[in-house]
């Protein structure tokens, strides 16, 4: 299992650090009147520790990162030596070089200045005599705060997230965890930058994904402007990457708690978690859902969209529902079919797809398609979906959810009994579509209570309601009916005959098999 942060600096990237610049700000540090007189550009480089040194081969003390306090007494005369001991410094990746003015330099020294600017190091000047002990004392005492305060940091994210494993909470519950101890956005990932996952404030998550690729492949390289990325993996392979967008606490606590993370997610990926496959599920069922929901607008939603990996620029848009479809089954259909879009499982059991195409091709013929591919894939001849008409505004795709919904809704359970098409759009479902918009008022729920009271009530018979269902849907149709429910024809004319008695109807008056037929619709429509 790994989890590691990636930084610019790698080598001490656990421990809590302040920059040059940081360090320079610092009122005991101001009092010497501090000037850069070299390596400016590199003040953002972290100060790991403050070493006090006047031996000329320094380096070899040094393990990286310390800021060096120096007087450069045994240097005073010597410019080679004086260029040898910035030199040294370089190599042993030293933070910066602070030479106090006065008792050996009453100027900046031109040699030192020179060899600091070529290697980058910054150079520090103190005007004013300083007593190098306190400032040794005010860094020292404030990274050991600082690295005090990062592993409670991470002890504590640690143990609210095995608690939330153990107790076998959702991956997006561990996330919202993430963002409330990092106050900033966090964003899952797999290598290809797609966004898996989120966390945060919806607006500020919304603002990160807003240009999602530009900005995350910027971050990729490491930790910069707040951005700490960690890898998820296991088994000497990578599948993923947590960020934390924006943290603005301390950079070694944030990047400790990006570890901490990542290891929450491998930890629950292994124990049955899900894969970044079923991530990308959640991660669409989200979208798909607030789409369809219309409670957040779909203008708010397109980041997200974007970030998930969906052609959103100058597309038509087709949404399509598929009653009791597999997502795994169609999403696998969509990539064998070399199309772009999302599929996710929605609330009732019913899967939704959006597909998104160029303005150049036929959406009607790839719809098509799409349909005839998936009925040959499950098996199932009499297996639909249900369409809505293209979009090409984003802004009109949560209407076509919903209406594709609807017509899912209106035709489910009855495919093979009415011989639908593959593709079944809003004009196909008539009266059915109609009664299902209908189901929940009151006075339809009474009337079918009212009509089919003789099946309903009492010792009811299933078998007798199912033959008057197939009946009515085929047209009543007797050689269909019968075939369809594997029984003779006398047999199927004593049920029927069964059925007229029970309702007290006559099924070959049209009005009357018409009221019955309605009824039906409207029950079945508030069975669900």
């Amino acid at each position: 299992m790994t989890a590691t942060s990636d930084t610019s600096d790698t080598r001490y990237a656990w421990e809590p650090a302040l920059s040059v610049r940081q360090v320079l700000t610092l009122e005991r540090v101001l009092a010497g009147e501090p000037e850069v007189v070299a390596g400016a550009r590199q003040l953002d480089r972290p100060v790991r520790w403050v070493h006090v040194a006047e031996a000329a081969d320094v380096g070899v003390m040094l393990s990286g990162g310390e800021m060096v306090l120096t007087t450069g007494v045994l240097l005073a005369g010597d410019e080679a030596k004086q260029a040898e001991y910035i030199q040294s410094l370089h190599r042993a990746e030293a933070a910066a070089v602070v030479l106090g003015l006065g008792r050996a330099f009453p100027a900046p020294p031109e040699a030192m200045r020179c060899a600091a600017d070529r290697c980058g190091l910054p150079m520090v000047v103190l005007h004013r005599p300083f007593p190098f002990a306190e400032l040794t004392e005010e860094v020292q005492s404030r990274l050991v705060r600082r690295k005090f305060a990062a592993v409670s940091l991470s002890e504590s994210v640690r143990t609210a997230l095995t608690r939330l494993i153990t107790a076998g909470a959702p991956l997006q519950r561990l996330l919202d965890e993430v963002a409330v101890h990092s106050g900033c956005p966090v964003v899952v990932t797999n290598l290809a930058h797609r966004v898996l996952a989120t966390a945060g404030e919806r607006s500020a998550v919304d603002d990160v994904l807003r240009d999602w690729e530009r900005i995350a492949r910027q971050a990729g390289g490491g930790a910069g402007d707040g951005w700490i990325r960690a890898e998820l993996g296991g088994g000497g392979e990578r599948w993923g990457r947590i960020l934390l967008c924006g943290y603005r606490g301390d950079p070694a606590a944030g990047r400790l708690l990006a570890d901490r993370a990542a290891e929450a997610l491998v930890l629950h990926r292994m124990l049955g978690g899900g894969s970044t496959r079923t991530w990308e599920e959640q991660s669409a069922r989200s979208l798909l859902t607030d789409l369809v929901s219309g409670v957040v607008p779909a203008r708010h939603l397109l980041p997200r969209a974007r970030a998930a990996g969906l052609p959103v620029n100058r597309r038509t848009f087709v949404p399509l529902v598929v009653p009791g479809g597999d997502p795994g089954q169609l999403d696998r259909v969509l990539r064998m079919l070399g199309l772009s879009g999302l599929v996710a499982e929605l609330a009732d059991g019913a899967t939704a797809v959006l597909l998104s195409l160029a303005r150049d091709q036929d959406a009607e013929a790839l719809t098509a398609h799409f349909a005839t591919r998936l009925r040959t894939e499950t098996g199932h001849p009499a297996a639909v979906v249900a369409a809505a008409d293209p979009r090409t505004a984003w802004d009109e795709v949560p209407a076509g959810l919903r209406e594709a919904r609807h017509v899912a809704d209106a035709v489910a359970g009855s495919a093979a009994a009415l011989d639908l098409p593959a593709v079944v759009r809003l004009r196909d479902v008539h009266l059915r579509g109609l009664v299902r918009l209908l189901r929940d008022d009151p006075q339809v729920q009474s009337f079918a209570e009212r009509e089919l009271d003789g099946l309903l009530r009492g010792a009811a018979e299933p078998e007798l309601l199912n033959v008057l269902r197939t009946y009515l849907a085929t047209g009543r149709n007797k050689s269909r009916t019968a075939q369809l429910h594997h029984v003779s024809r006398p047999a199927l004319y004593r049920r029927l005959e069964a059925i007229q008695a029970r309702l007290g109807v006559d099924l070959d008056d049209f009005e009357q098999a018409a009221s019955v037929h309605i009824a039906l619709l409207a029950h079945d429509a508030q069975q669900g």
